[in-house]
């Protein structure tokens, strides 16, 4: 089979295109011929060395869907989808022809998605899902402000807010594209920063803040996203984009009994993530959920030009890779 490896840390010039045996099914785990992948953000880091516990030499990618080609009888020919923690950083990746998955991991690719729209779920809404359902604990009729909402997870983030029934404030540098599905699109879009976003923010909750913040960006206006909160508000952390350290005022912090949470997708292994993904479904079949927009597709041959892509972050929409 065609795989995408690399042997060394770098840009996505270090990534080669490379012959490697079919993977073979054990008793965990089954092999799936891949249709589509998604080129994460993490897959960039990843390849530049900077995703801790990455194993040399390795084939990246952590989303899939794909057809099961090996393993159970029941399994058999069914189209499934997945992620999971490790994958792409200590097991081999989804950027191949084929991958071999945990049985456990394996959901049935929900009737309705292309392959290509399967592909590009799984991580974004699964680090949605763990940050503002599990983490933040969001409810019908609390406001959730996203920060970094243009982005693969912040959309994420704002569809299930909906779903929950819940508003959203988004901001980010550049707003949301007008044609996106409804549901992806912030109650409020506010394009500021600092104490400018704090007041905006009251403005927009009436003087109280946000219930909810989600955090995709982190680093250098840390502080700021902690003061666009109300009393006793939760904030889920994804990122650090700038400034790895951050400073803040600890004594507003307890006097307001803020929450702050750290969400790390990489800590989801694959059954975790297949529990997710089945609950997700019923958000795809009834359209309250939206799968990303594919704003590119690329053969292997060309993966490099996708993580190219992907690393200058001037995609509308989500890039995959089509092995075949």
């Amino acid at each position: 089979m065609k795989a995408l490896q690399y042997t060394r840390f770098g840009s996505p010039d270090v990534l080669e295109l490379v012959d490697r045996p079919i993977p073979q099914a054990t008793e965990e785990d089954a092999v799936v011929q891949v249709e589509a992948a998604a080129v994460q953000p993490s897959d960039i880091k990843g390849v530049a060395g900077a995703m801790d516990g990455t194993v040399l030499p390795r084939t990246p990618g952590r989303d899939f869907s794909g057809m099961v080609v090996q393993g159970p009888t029941w399994l058999l020919g069914r189209a499934v989808w997945g992620t999971a923690g490790d994958l792409g950083f200590s097991r081999d990746g989804t950027h191949a022809e084929y991958v071999r998955f945990p049985v456990a991991g394996l959901g049935q690719r929900p009737w309705g998605l292309s392959a290509e729209e399967a592909a590009a779920v799984p991580v974004t809404f699964i680090t949605a899902w763990i940050g503002l359902l599990d983490g933040a604990q969001v409810r019908e009729g609390e406001t959730v402000i996203v920060f970094g909402v243009a982005g693969g997870v912040g959309s994420a983030v704002t569809q299930l807010a909906h779903w929950r029934g819940a508003r959203v404030i988004g901001v980010d540098q550049v707003a949301p594209a007008d044609d996106i599905a409804p549901a992806a699109r912030p109650d409020v879009f506010v394009g500021t920063a600092g104490l400018e976003l704090v007041e905006a923010v009251r403005d927009a909750t009436n003087g109280r803040g946000a219930d909810v913040g989600f955090d995709a960006v982190g680093g250098n206006d840390f502080e700021s996203h902690l003061g666009a909160l109300a009393r006793r508000g939760r904030l889920a952390v994804i990122a650090s984009v700038g400034a790895r350290r951050v400073s803040f005022d600890l004594i507003d912090f307890y006097r307001r009994e803020l929450r702050l949470f750290g969400v790390d997708s990489r800590e989801v292994d694959a059954a975790a993530a297949a529990r997710i993904l089945e609950r997700l479904e019923l958000g795809f079949l009834t359209g309250a959920l939206t799968p990303p927009r594919i704003a590119a597709r690329f053969p292997l041959t060309r993966a490099r030009e996708a993580y190219e892509v992907v690393a200058r972050g001037d995609a509308r929409g989500r890039v995959v890779l089509v092995p075949r």
